[in-house]
């Protein structure tokens, strides 16, 4: 068991490194390079580059490369990005934009499938469930994953405070912050504070260092598993094989329940890329100054924690139909509340509030998104959850590909359309269950032969 666990802690640890220096970077980005939109045309690379990754690359490079190598090559794909942003250009930036997202479907399967196997051959010598060994492994990894979020911006607000001279924002480049903000370059860059060179390459300097450091212990540290030691490895590169995983995924769609939630699926990437690449840009560094961004996003990754774990224990007890009327009703009052709200210095505690509320919210649109996609398509997992990386992927990069084209006003007014909708969808799908599980009730009283589907209220 204690080197098992060792190997855990090896991961967990590697991808604090490694997610420390990514999630304070993606915080930063609609920030540092405003010009001309590159920062949030990298974040939306960064998905679209995912989305391909996610179908194709998985399977073959574990397969070729085992679980330790295919996670240790993707990991410098994360550190090239960190590198990019040394010199951010059209030209650095977004190829290693392309590389990162290249990188990322592989590492987090390749993760994936280590814990899983660790889990499964560990429970196979001890005799125990292997199930529940492997959800001991995921909650270790989560624990401490969780908190890069709170490393990463907590890094970059404390270098970026060093600044020897504070930028008083002007009345005039106040009135450019917020909902109906002016869309030039010089109202963000203002906010910003000017932030010298000195103190950007510390920052870069110290993340890409982070990232070495993921790298080495993974390298030196973790086992190599041979996948040809156990029957589940060889099972799970079974049926993950390149053209059944692409094909399944897009069969998937004929579930017309699958159809309907996508919607909701990309309402996740929605949300989530206004928050960190609209709300940080237009909001806290426009009124505040880019210093204080990796405080605000400390303030959402806290609550996102702590409320996924707290909605996780609850959702037994109140229904994901109570939780999603939450999420709902929380988000749309923060949109209401951004279309009205003039940003301003002297309301700083305003700024944190509305992450705090952002964190609970997505804390229940992914936990819950997550649970009711395991338990509609429960003979159709790996289909399913492969459509949600997609649909989720595909609002990240439309975030992000329009973020400088628009006023946040009308962002604003798509991101509630999008929730609208999707409640709407979440509601017929809904429905359809209750339906297909009082038709199979009847089904079976009348004496058809069948099993009975067993519903999780989540």
């Amino acid at each position: 068991m204690e080197r098992n666990l060792k190997n855990v802690l090896v991961i967990s640890f590697g991808f604090l490194l490694l997610f420390t220096a990514y999630g304070g970077l993606q915080s930063l980005q609609s920030s540092l390079h405003s010009e001309e939109g590159l920062g949030v045309a990298s974040l939306s690379v960064i998905y679209a580059a995912l989305i391909f990754s996610s179908m194709f690359l998985p399977p073959i490079l574990i397969k070729k490369l085992g679980c330790k190598w295919t996670i240790t090559g993707s990991m410098c794909c994360y550190i090239a990005f960190s590198l990019g942003n040394f010199y951010a250009s059209w030209y650095t930036l977004i190829p290693t934009s392309v590389i990162l997202g290249l990188g990322g479907a592989p590492l987090w399967s390749a993760k994936c499938t280590y814990l899983t196997v660790a889990g499964n051959l560990y429970a196979e010598k001890a005799g125990k469930n292997g199930k529940d060994i492997i959800n001991q492994y995921f909650g270790v990894f989560f624990l401490i994953f969780q908190s890069s979020g709170i490393c990463g911006n907590l890094i970059s607000s404390l270098i970026f405070s060093q600044a020897s001279t504070k930028v008083e924002i002007s009345e005039e480049n106040l009135a450019c912050c917020g909902a109906y903000d002016c869309m030039t370059d010089t109202t963000n860059t203002t906010g910003s504070a000017e932030s010298s060179s000195s103190l950007i390459y510390t920052l870069l300097g110290t993340y890409t260092a982070s990232g070495v450091l993921a790298v080495l212990l993974i390298v030196i540290f973790l086992d190599q598993i041979k996948l040809d030691q156990a029957e589940t490895e060889n099972e799970i590169l079974e049926t993950t094989s390149f053209w059944s995983t692409f094909l399944a995924t897009f069969q998937h769609l004929k579930d017309k329940r699958q159809c309907l939630l996508i919607p909701l699926t990309m309402y996740s990437g929605f949300e989530q890329g206004f928050l960190a690449g609209d709300y940080t840009k237009t909001y806290v560094t426009c009124a505040l100054g880019i210093h204080y961004v990796g405080y605000v996003m400390i303030c959402f990754s806290a609550v996102n924690s702590l409320c996924s774990l707290l909605f996780g224990k609850i959702s037994h007890f109140t229904g994901r139909k109570l939780l999603f009327a939450i999420a709902t009703v929380t988000n749309t009052a923060c949109i209401i509340a951004l279309l009205l709200w003039k940003p301003h210095p002297k309301q700083l505690a305003v700024f944190f509030i509305f992450p705090a509320l952002w964190g609970l919210s997505d804390a229940i649109w992914q936990t819950q998104t997550n649970a009711l996609y395991g338990t509609l398509f429960e003979k159709h997992k790996e289909a399913a959850f492969a459509n949600y990386r997609l649909w989720e992927s595909v609002g990240f990069v439309i975030a992000f590909g329009y973020s400088t084209k628009l006023q946040v006003y009308i962002k604003l007014y798509i991101l509630l359309s999008v929730l609208v909708l999707s409640m709407v969808m979440y509601g017929v799908v809904e429905y359809l269950k209750a339906k297909s599980s009082l038709g199979t009730g009847t089904a079976t009283k009348k004496g058809n032969v069948g099993p009975l589907v067993q519903e999780t209220h989540m």
